[in-house]
């Protein structure tokens, strides 16, 4: 049984578009369905809060007043937070080159409008069906690994090598992240103590890791919530303030996208394998 902060949030849409009506009257037809529904009306803002939230599915316009919809697409496949959220272009235009270049840039899908609230309905059922699938596939991959970590039960599971890689010259910064990866540190802040530009350290960490500074904080963030997921001591929403997060969900998704699972299935399956192989 979950426990009372263990409830599993409903699936989150963000709903971009600068036309009031249109936007209200999707909005108001996913409400209805249970969804629960975020809006902007720019591009900029758009990004900001996929950032900031990580919901489960973006929906977008291409025209929009400040930049257009390929370049909020393009911002987020750039990002490994937020590559791998659905996004479905809802557009005015239907000439094959502008859905052939949301399909070049990774959309999902490419619905233009007019078009019904069922027609949206089905794109977005189907893009949360796929996500599952994939979860539920890196679940069993989780499942694996498990059992051929858990195959010698003198081994102690709780323990996890470091994350980070051997690399002498970006030492001091995996030496920051670790004293401070749970106090909601981010690049900025990592920039700032090794004394070098963002611009300057993130082209420093890719070529060398070929990963990004924040990319590095969560996955220390993801070390630290699996090693207390692995005790029932403390709820979700405890862990998500131990590990320097404001909003449980931003942990939850951010965990899920990740490891597949949400952070209480993790740990209901953790205990499950724990059980069968007696450790």
């Amino acid at each position: 049984m979950l426990a009372k902060n263990d409830i599993e949030p409903l699936k989150r849409i963000l709903v971009i578009e600068d036309d009031r009506v249109t936007k209200d009257l999707y909005i108001q037809g996913l409400k209805a369905k249970g969804f629960d529904v975020m809006d902007v009306q720019s591009g900029l803002l758009g990004i900001k809060q996929i950032q900031e939230h990580l919901p489960d599915l973006v929906i977008c316009d291409i025209t929009m007043p400040d930049i257009d919809g390929y370049t909020v697409l393009n911002t987020l496949r750039q990002d490994p937070q937020t590559a791998n959220i659905p996004f479905i272009f809802l557009a005015g235009s239907t000439t094959k080159a502008n859905i052939r270049k949301a399909m070049e840039l990774g959309a999902d899908d490419y619905i233009t409008k007019p078009s019904t609230l069922d027609e949206l309905l089905k794109a977005i059922n189907i893009r949360l069906q796929r996500q599952t699938f994939l979860q539920s596939w890196c679940a069993t991959k989780f499942q694996k690994a498990f059992n051929s970590v858990s195959a010698t039960k003198n081994s102690v599971i709780v323990q996890e090598a470091s994350i980070f890689p051997n690399a002498p010259e970006l030492k001091a910064m995996f030496e920051f992240i670790e004293a401070h990866y749970h106090e909601g540190i981010s690049l900025c802040d990592v920039a700032q103590v090794l004394g070098y530009s963002p611009a300057y350290l993130t082209n420093r960490v890719a070529k060398q890791t070929g990963e990004t500074v924040n990319n590095w904080i969560v996955k220390r963030r993801m070390l630290g919530a699996r090693l207390l997921l692995q005790n029932h001591e403390q709820t979700v929403e405890q862990i998500a303030k131990v590990l320097g997060y404001q909003d449980v969900s931003h942990l939850s998704r951010q965990f899920r996208q990740h490891h597949g699972l949400p952070p209480h299935a993790w740990r209901k399956q953790y205990h499950a394998l724990a059980s069968e192989v007696g450790i």
